[in-house]
């Protein structure tokens, strides 16, 4: 047991322990057929509402469970240990989308869809486009006010949950002419006019994890469904990707921790040359440093979900727990194949899956070299640079 959990608060510790418990019962029989089919299965969904994970940091008037961020944080380590696709399906609800609502919408806007955000319907955050990936300030998407509505036309890539959302956090540019500047919030349901979710994507890891193309023709979008202020969408983007940074890092660290665990029990049960091969000095040295990577990135992501929390700098602290937690589950999870041997390079075997899981998260969210980036400014700023 990583000493990090040993330390959480009593209430912190049930939390994490119930989530765990829902995965290991009533997710994980699922697993390799989600992973198979590429799909999630549909019975879990009302299961993670009544578990209370769509809306850990949802305040309780407004249905949701009213804790922080960092339990929103614990929930999706705990998760990502027996499913990672499970995992960023509720890491996106609280870290980007709930995060946003909260932050930037209007009490009337609190009030119509956070109740719905934390009992049935699952929300997406729709930033990237064809041509705007780390770049993320160069969407082509356009909206044009007419009377009473926004007219939003263009496509978004690689939307997650899309395809079980029924709300969309979608960005589009109301200025071309001021940049950045003239960037703008949505609120955008699936049902109103001109919108779609198109093309699902098939991917090598996270497969039960919906990632579509979202396409806008002349999508009608009621005026009080701007979430901010005109041209904020920038700030708004930002900030909440910072947030949601975190998030990731959970989802690694659960995702090593999963392949670890597996690969542990399998090293103590298979015999070679008469004695269990975790005896042997190799492998020792070996999964002694994985475990050591996992526990070192569990403490960045929780350190920076505890600043976070205390409404100190953390941005520095998010993109480094973002970083060094993809790594390090990228490096364990592919480690984990090795020490299973031959069996590990088979789908019979759940280690191959955590292995492709891992890959996404030195993508995105930021890529690991916009993770470097932010921390050397960061640094230049710190050190009067």
């Amino acid at each position: 047991m990583s000493q990090a959990l040993t330390q959480l608060s009593s209430d912190e510790r049930m939390f994490y322990d119930s989530v765990a418990r829902f995965a290991r019962d009533r997710v994980a029989p699922h697993v390799a057929h989600m992973d198979e089919k590429g799909a999630l299965e549909k019975s879990l969904l009302p299961e993670l509402f009544e578990l209370g994970v769509m809306g850990v940091e949802v305040p309780a008037e407004y249905g949701g469970s009213g804790a922080s961020f960092f339990t929103a944080a614990l929930a999706v380590e705990a998760l990502a240990v027996v499913d990672p696709s499970v995992s960023v399906l509720v890491d996106v609800q609280n870290t980007l989308v709930a995060n946003a609502v909260l932050r930037w919408a209007n009490e009337e806007q609190k009030q119509r869809y956070c109740p719905k955000l934390t009992a049935e319907w699952v929300g997406s955050y729709a930033l990237s486009e064809p041509a705007s990936g780390s770049d993320a300030f160069a969407l082509q998407t356009r909206a044009v006010k007419q009377g009473s509505r926004w007219i939003l036309n263009g496509r978004k890539l690689w939307i997650t949950n899309a395809n079980e959302s029924n709300f969309f956090i979608v960005f589009a540019n109301v200025d071309p002419s001021k940049g950045y500047k003239g960037i703008t919030a949505f609120i955008v349901e699936r049902g109103f006019k001109g919108f779609s979710v198109g093309k699902k994507e098939d991917k090598l890891g996270i497969r039960a994890s919906s990632t579509c193309e979202l396409v806008l023709e002349d999508c009608e979008v009621p005026e009080e469904n701007l979430l901010g202020e005109i041209g904020k969408g920038y700030k708004i983007a930002i900030e909440t990707l910072n947030e949601g940074r975190i998030g990731i890092g959970a989802q690694m660290v659960g995702t090593a921790q999963g392949a670890f665990d597996y690969a542990m029990k399998y090293m103590i049960e298979r015999k070679q040359f008469g004695q269990s091969i975790a005896n042997f000095q190799g492998l020792q040295f070996q999964y002694a440093r994985c475990a050591v990577e996992i526990e070192a990135a569990r403490l960045m992501v929780y350190n920076a979900a505890r600043l976070k929390d205390a409404g100190l700098p953390f941005v520095k602290e998010a993109a480094m727990a973002k970083l060094f937690a993809s790594e390090v589950a990228e490096r364990t999870t592919s480690m984990c194949v090795e020490f299973l041997g031959g069996v590990g390079f088979t789908k019979e075997y759940p280690v191959e899956k955590f292995f492709r899981d891992s890959k996404i998260g030195k993508i995105y969210e930021g890529t690991s070299n916009m993770q470097l980036q932010t921390i050397a400014k960061l640094l230049q700023s710190q050190y009067g640079g």
